[in-house]
């Protein structure tokens, strides 16, 4: 795999780059160039072996070839580049970070995979920093870290909800946007990619710099022995480097025009099916290997359990249109390791909606499910469409006898409001976030009863407890696996499976950050 190997006497460096001659450059701490080493090339793999650096050792790439966007190259040799196969990064100031050698060995003991099956899977959306930085009993030096989220608080509140497993907001190294720092924002849910093989360093709880690659294996492994599988939600269709006026930190300065996909009649601009400004390239066999080789990472080195794909149908874009025979599927199902894990689709993106086309092996996402059982609880929906939600979406998954596993059932998620905000808002009321309201769904089935926001009202408290218990109810009964969204609160102690309530990182009825396309 490429990367950085130490094996105790020297460090291996390895890098994919189309450029004509790439520089390994080793790094202080303060981020000032130490010594820079060319690399050998051979069939655009660029490689080093140095004695003595050890883990914890900073660097980056500089390569160095033409730039000249009409051809789809943007090479600047002036750029510190980051690894796109580095397993740790180390913050380096706003919007930067720095490539890191690491020290793999890690006791895992007896940690075995829980292994629960898709019939009893219940799922528990949730975020590492909101989860453990919120909860009130989770040691205060603990709060916003995988050793925060391990800690026996979390632990005991989700084994008592019942559910199997916590399907983690992106936990991939990433950078928040230029636009929102300069608004003085950050970026909080964390689908913005710079490494998909490194955990997120901000939420280690350690000073040591690569600390957080065992603070999250000891994480999984604590989730193990109370019997919770772990699932990653990961981004594969795009990364952190945005458009054309974006940052170049590490994709883009390597090999820009495998990476990404590019427009065919303007090689200058980039194809954006992710509402990102970019989209990795599937096509290509390189953007595949390293999807592949982050995906069997985090199995085999990190132990999780299974991964939900953030807009999936990018992934399965063969030469622009989705496709259930893509080479994503093909190399999905021929690897030992990957298959046997499970999969989760987000079934659409910007440009395409494929609920109910995922091939056979696959979880989906079904936000008809959502849209229906939300409709009939307010009297807009018929019986028709809440029998088929009810019986596991024959009308979506029967056709090619998937089955009712295949249906991810939600009534709430990341991407909307919170349970609470269904049914306190009928309206979007995004305005802290500095997108003047225009994100998010305009419609999205929440009913007030009949006063916009908190009321003292007596008999308005109580229908919407009564129809937040009937949409929960309602999932619990469903065929299907069961989803539930944890908001980022601190919680009273609760023995649904319900969402948190409170929202400290988003305005009252916020919608998510994304919003996939109408189902009709």
């Amino acid at each position: 795999m490429l990367g950085t190997a130490w094996d105790e006497q020297a460090t291996s460096f390895s890098v994919f780059s189309t450029a004509d001659a790439v520089e390994l450059c080793l790094l202080d701490d303060a981020g000032a160039e130490q010594e820079r080493v060319a690399m050998d090339g051979a069939q655009d793999i660029w490689s080093v072996t140095l004695p003595r650096v050890p883990p914890g050792q900073r660097y980056a790439y500089r390569a160095h070839g033409p730039f000249d966007p009409s051809r789809g190259l943007r090479f600047d040799a002036n750029r510190l580049l980051a690894d796109p196969y580095a397993r740790a990064f180390e913050p380096a100031g706003p919007g930067a970070v720095h490539s890191l050698v690491v020290e793999d060995r890690f006791d895992w003991g007896d940690d075995r995979p829980p292994d629960i099956a898709w019939p009893e899977t219940v799922l528990y959306e949730t975020h590492v920093q909101g989860m453990s930085r919120r909860h009130p009993e989770v040691a205060a030096e603990l709060r916003g870290t995988y050793a925060g989220f391990a800690s026996a608080p979390i632990l005991e509140h989700l084994t008592s909800l019942g559910v199997t497993a916590v399907e983690l907001l992106p936990v991939h190294q990433f950078v928040t946007e230029r636009r929102l720092r300069d608004m003085g924002l950050e970026n909080y849910w964390g689908y913005m990619t710079l490494g998909f093989l490194a955990p997120h360093a901000q939420y280690r709880s350690g000073a040591a710099a690569g600390s957080q690659v065992g603070e999250f294996k000891a994480m999984v492994k604590a989730l193990h022995a109370a019997g919770l599988e772990v699932i990653l939600d990961v981004v594969y269709n795009h990364t952190c480097e945005g458009g054309a006026g974006g940052p170049t930190l590490a994709y883009r300065g390597l090999a820009n025009e495998v990476y990404y996909r590019l427009e065919p009649h303007d090689l200058a601009r980039y194809v954006d099916t992710t509402g990102t400004s970019n989209t990795l390239n599937v096509d290509r066999p390189e953007v595949l290997r390293l999807i592949m080789d982050s995906l069997r990472y985090w199995v085999t080195e990190m132990h999780v359990d299974g991964f939900r794909f953030d807009l999936a149908a990018t992934l399965a874009r063969d030469r622009g249109s989705f496709d259930r025979l893509a080479s994503f599927f093909d190399l999905i199902y021929q690897d030992p390791v990957v298959r046997e894990v499970k999969l989760i689709a987000e079934p659409w993106d910007i440009g395409d909606y494929q609920v109910g086309r995922f091939p056979r092996g696959w979880g989906e996402w079904n936000d008809r499910y959502r849209d229906d059982v939300r409709d009939f609880w307010r009297r807009r929906g018929g019986v028709r469409a809440i029998g088929y939600r009810l019986t596991g979406s024959s009308d979506l998954y029967g056709a090619d006898r998937r089955g009712p596993d295949a249906s991810v059932n939600f009534v709430t998620a990341h991407d909307g409001k919170t349970l609470h905000d269904v049914v306190t808002y009928e309206r979007k009321h995004n305005e802290a976030n500095g997108e003047h309201n225009r994100d998010g769904a305009p419609d999205d089935r929440a009913q007030n009863f009949g006063v916009e926001g908190p009321s003292d009202e007596p008999a308005i408290v109580a229908a919407r407890a009564r129809q937040r218990r009937n949409l929960l109810a309602t999932l619990v009964v469903s065929q299907g696996c069961r989803c539930c969204w944890a908001a980022t609160s601190a919680p009273a102690r609760s023995a649904a499976t319900t969402t948190r309530t409170a929202r400290p990182t988003r305005s009252p009825g916020t919608t998510g950050r994304r919003t996939p396309p109408p189902t009709s």
